[in-house]
């Protein structure tokens, strides 16, 4: 058979329908499936674009056809020419967009051949991921991006990044490329290191954001900077995380909270419009930091769904618990979840039993809870409590206890205490989501939005104690807070914001400082003397002294933000090619060791890590 003399194509798998009918055309792809009916070979064609039937008459055209159709296989690439024809009405495939069509092969060539694939591709056997095991797919990652699933979120991540890009340009926005190789600074996690060549000794780091520089061209005059950033943080992995990762990373000259505020919320009612389908409420909520942890424990709350945080503190207090009113006595809390009986009644013995589990990891050391007798007490006494801290707890502070938590009969009641009121507020804030997950509680037909503001400045190292900054330290504090900043710095609070959506913090930002003399006195409170100061950060410093206008902005996390779009557990899913979580591509069989010869040209002497000790 003579071969097709090029490869190009006139339309896509998806592209034919009944008004194409009796036109010629050329397909190229790779083959889904083959099905031998005699005379007939049925070939399903696919591209990223979709699926065409093509029906191959063997014998009419020739035993070069037919030898070239008999060693079909799944996954080759193969060109078609042939003629578009109507399928009769009852052999219509109503759930492919081309199903009222087929075409007629006149030509049929192989491109290439395939080995046979690790994992089924598509048909009955493929699933949308869970089906194979995840470093198999990864291992193999060429083949699982031609899978539906795969093929669908990372054709939707690029819709969101068209509509991301022409709203910033309507809205007067410039994209600005910055640096990749840069200089190490203290943003709050390691830095993966690049060693000069040039430079012996000497080393740059990869951008864990471009914030230094997205504030330069604040000062440069840039008013309305955006970027897609690639940006980079050796950290250890999660679901929602990975070493590499890219943002929406914006900036903005002569504005406030509010307005950053504005912007976003508007980039999100686009997003929701043009790419969703859907109408966004906007402004979204605000919520200052320490109201967060004391209403959900935790500063990313889902508000998808209620369920409050109560104080018990002062019933814990006097309780006859010693564990309750040692907790108290040290400085700690005691707080609580109240489940009302329609969701007490879900909660088997089973599971609260297993509470202490759910908490283990924020430090907790368990979950002690108490049920309200539905049974109405007589003679106006307090209602009976049953659980595991009933008996420390008389009939005043029963009543204490109650009214704290609003809670009636039927109610159940899950209580942590510790000497550390942050693992209280945290793990209670785990444990309300569990509470969600289990008891089903989560609208998941609707997003919701939250600004969580007003974020302390300043931290205690625990080893050192020495002050550290919570955020980084480019953060502008709040102005009634800027004439207290050395007298009581944990009093300081931050023009800061992170964008909460569905329990997943999307980004962060704040308004920066523009005033050099108030960012030295920053420095000078995290333990910077003047010279390291000037060598760390010299060249801001000197920015700003140049004149630089009141700025801020924010970077919103992109790959994150399309997994929770997408619905799916593991941001893997959503980036086309990711590592594990041991930061390794299984494809590439990156990292790995280098020649002796670079590391010599590097000035690099590498140091094997210690033996394991024997036995």
């Amino acid at each position: 058979m003579e071969k097709l003399a090029t490869a190009r194509r006139t339309h896509t798998c998806g592209d034919l329908r009944l008004e194409h009918q009796g036109r010629r055309v050329r397909l190229a792809g790779w083959v889904d499936s083959r099905r031998d009916h005699g005379g007939l070979v049925f070939v399903d064609l696919r591209d990223r674009f979709g699926r065409t039937q093509v029906i191959v008459p063997v014998k009419e055209l020739g035993p070069d056809v037919a030898a070239t159709v008999a060693e079909l296989r799944a996954e080759y690439v193969i060109q078609v020419e042939g003629d578009v024809v109507a399928r009769k009405p009852e052999l219509r495939n109503a759930k492919l967009a081309t199903g009222e069509i087929e075409v007629f092969a006149r030509s049929i060539a192989i491109l290439n051949r395939a080995a046979t694939p690790p994992f089924e591709v598509s048909g009955a056997g493929a699933g949308d991921g869970e089906d194979v095991q995840l470093e198999r797919r990864l291992e193999h990652r060429y083949v699982d991006l031609r899978r539906a699933g795969m093929q669908r979120r990372l054709m939707f991540r690029h819709r969101m990044l068209l509509a991301m890009r022409n709203h910033f340009d309507e809205q007067g926005f410039v994209d600005v490329e910055t640096p990749i190789l840069t200089k190490s600074t203290p943003e709050g996690a390691r830095d993966y290191l690049v060693p000069s060549r040039v430079n012996p000794g000497c080393f740059y780091a990869l951008p864990q954001s471009p914030q230094l520089f997205k504030q330069l061209l604040m000062i440069g005059g840039f008013d309305r900077y955006y970027q897609i950033a690639r940006c980079f943080r050796d950290e250890d992995l999660r679901a929602n995380r990975q070493p590499e990762f890219t943002q929406l990373d914006l900036e903005m000259a002569f504005v406030d909270e509010e307005d950053i505020y504005r912007t976003i919320e508007g980039l999100m009612a686009h997003l929701w419009r043009t790419v969703l389908g859907k109408e966004l409420e906007t402004p979204f909520p605000r919520m200052p930091y320490a109201e967060a942890l004391a209403r959900y424990g935790i500063d990313k709350p889902d508000l998808r769904f209620g369920l409050e945080i109560a104080d018990a503190s002062a019933v814990a207090g006097r309780s006859q618990a010693t564990f309750l009113r040692e907790a108290i006595e040290k400085g700690g809390a005691a707080r609580l979840l109240r489940l009302p009986p329609e969701l007490a009644s879900k909660l088997t013995r089973k599971d609260l039993d297993g509470l202490g589990a759910v908490v283990r990891d924020q430090g907790a050391k368990g979950v002690s809870w108490v049920r309200v007798e539905p049974a109405p007490a007589a003679g106006g006494a307090a209602p009976k409590l049953q659980g595991t801290i009933a008996k420390f707890l008389p009939e005043d502070l029963t009543r204490e206890l109650l009214a704290a938590a609003g809670a009636s009969a039927g109610d159940l009641l899950l209580l942590i205490a510790d000497p550390n009121p942050d693992i209280v507020a945290t793990s209670l804030g785990e444990l309300r989501n569990w509470c969600g997950r289990r008891l089903e509680l989560i609208d998941r037909a609707h997003d919701r939005f939250l600004w969580v503001t007003r974020f302390p400045f300043f931290e205690r190292d625990p080893e050192t104690g020495s002050y550290v900054n919570c955020r980084h330290p480019f953060t502008r504090p709040r102005d009634e807070d800027i004439p207290g900043l050395e007298a009581e710095p944990l009093k300081v609070k931050t023009q800061a914001y992170d964008l909460v959506m569905n329990g997943s913090e999307l980004g962060s930002g704040s308004i920066r400082n523009h005033d050099v003399a108030l960012q030295e006195r920053v420095f000078k409170i995290l333990g910077y003397s003047k010279e390291e100061s000037e060598r760390r950060f010299g060249f801001l410093l000197e920015a700003l002294r140049s004149g630089a206008p009141p700025h801020g902005g924010i970077a919103l996390g992109i790959d994150r933000f399309i997994q929770l779009l997408a619905q799916v557990d593991n941001i893997r899913e959503v980036i086309a090619f990711p590592k594990t979580a041991r930061a390794q591509d299984l494809m590439t069989k990156a990292p790995s060791s280098v020649d002796p010869a670079q590391l010599k040209m590097l000035s690099i002497q590498v140091i094997p890590p210690p033996a394991p000790p024997a036995g």
